[in-house]
């Protein structure tokens, strides 16, 4: 109890101390103040980012491998034969197509899944209201690989999608626009010059311009998906044009010339192929064996290409942490700062307030008084110091991510972390001014002016 009096008397005279002298206070307090702030907004701005990356990789899905078409025609390996440069040929691909997702499931053992896409560009009709969509030819595997689920209604029966049966199921966003106040279940909506009855709706997912932007995904909530043989015998089926336009220009069907006047179109069946793999670490060797098959299938013209979304989520999110890295150490060099100007604060009141030591010692104070009064004192300056700066580092995350595109999330463990740090710097950098008051000669003390 005795104790409990003596330490606070000392925090009481700290108190004072810090009160008679509040400008003096404030001052030494701006090191700790901003340092505490910082750290709270690089904590918010490195956990926004963390939590961006985990959105992007639910919208992607984890462990997919994508393969894209590219019109263009471009040889994989340099020609060789002089005979073959002059005639100027390119030899034909088939271009991407169904055949090459069954061929990759079969052969290699390590894919879980494959989606193969068509996508249309229509203008979707219902009850008098209208919305330029596109329409997207999906197979079984579509909806599990691309971790989306249906909300309302159900997914389409293996009938259905064998079948090509004029049916889809819409995006909430198409739901919200077509849909006002209905129940688009078993409703007809017109894709392009065909009626498609809505069976589901998906379940709306959060997407943001800048995962569009860096991922080049669509804004899957505007989508209308039907089965992947309801566009081939509905819609159009590209790749039988494609037979088409390689017969009319080499009798067997092989080489086209690079002379010719024909616009090259898009001759591949499918827009998209997105191949699951089993493990993440058979990423890269799963990716090389498909180029190396595809290659082969494609009478080695690279018209296709191949990418792993996630390995480019991996080195975004590298770069990300190297910068927030950065940043944290600029502010924990300001929390040293901070400490650093406390210190010589306190030492520099130790010698200003050299009688008043004396007169606390003289009087009966112990050297374990003077130490407690002034460790009192910093940690206090510390710690409203931290108080401060938490609601300010807080203020600065909610404008960076009000006004600017960085997305931030405040943790708690940021704040506890915060003050952890304030009163550490407070002890810390305290105790070498308390050691040097508590070491004065009352007599000495009192004499000085």
């Amino acid at each position: 109890m005795k104790l409990n009096a003596k330490y606070l008397n000392n925090f009481t005279i700290a108190l004072e101390a810090i009160l008679a002298n509040k400008i003096r206070s404030l001052l030494t307090g701006l090191g700790i103040i901003f340092g505490v702030a910082a750290v709270i907004a690089m904590i918010a701005i490195g956990q926004g980012a963390k939590q961006e990356i985990l959105s992007q990789l639910d919208l992607i899905g984890v462990n997919n491998i994508v393969i894209t078409p590219v019109f263009e025609q471009s040889e994989g390996d340099t020609q060789s034969d002089e005979a073959e440069i002059k005639t100027e040929t390119k030899k034909f691909s088939k271009g991407l197509d169904l055949g090459d997702a069954l061929s990759l499931s079969k052969v290699i053992p390590n894919i879980s899944g494959s989606s193969p896409e068509i996508i249309v560009n229509i203008n979707a009709i219902y009850d008098g209201k209208f919305r330029s969509t596109k329409l997207i030819g999906i197979g079984p595997d579509y909806f599990g690989i691309s971790n989306i689920d249906i909300d309302n209604g159900q997914n389409f029966s293996a009938y259905q999608l064998e079948n090509a049966q004029a049916v889809c199921i819409i995006g909430s966003g198409i739901e919200k626009r077509l849909f006002i106040g209905k129940d688009p279940i078993g409703k007809h909506i017109k894709c392009g010059d065909k009626w498609l009855k809505v069976i589901g709706v998906t379940k709306e997912k959060i997407i943001t311009d800048k995962s569009m932007e860096n991922l080049g995904i669509r804004n899957y909530n505007m989508d209308i998906y039907t089965p992947l043989n309801t566009i081939l015998v509905r819609y159009e089926n590209r790749s039988i044009l494609a037979a088409e336009r390689s017969n009319s220009m080499s009798g067997d069907g092989f080489f086209i010339s690079e002379g010719s006047d024909e616009t090259i179109k898009n001759y591949h069946q499918l827009d998209r192929l997105v191949i699951q793999v089993n493990d993440a670490e058979q990423l890269s060797a799963t990716a090389d064996v498909i180029n190396r098959l595809l290659k082969r299938k494609h009478n080695n013209v690279v018209d296709y290409e191949i990418s792993i979304p996630i390995q480019l989520l991996q080195q975004q999110q590298d770069t990300k942490e190297i910068f927030n890295f950065v940043l944290s150490a600029i502010a924990g060099i300001s929390l040293l700062v901070g400490g650093i100007g406390i210190m010589n604060i306190m030492l520099a009141s130790v010698l200003e307030r050299t009688k008043e030591i004396g007169t606390r010692l003289a009087i009966g104070a112990k050297k374990q008084d003077i130490i407690t009064q002034f460790l009192f004192e910093a940690v206090l300056i510390s710690l409203s110091g931290g108080i401060i700066g938490v609601f300010l580092g807080i203020l600065s995350s909610v404008f960076i991510s009000k006004f600017t595109d960085i997305e931030t999330v405040v943790s708690y463990g940021s704040v506890v972390l915060s003050f952890g740090v304030a009163t550490s710097i407070g002890l810390i950098f305290g105790i070498s001014p308390a050691k040097k008051a508590a070491s004065q000669n009352p007599i000495e003390s009192l004499r000085y002016e």
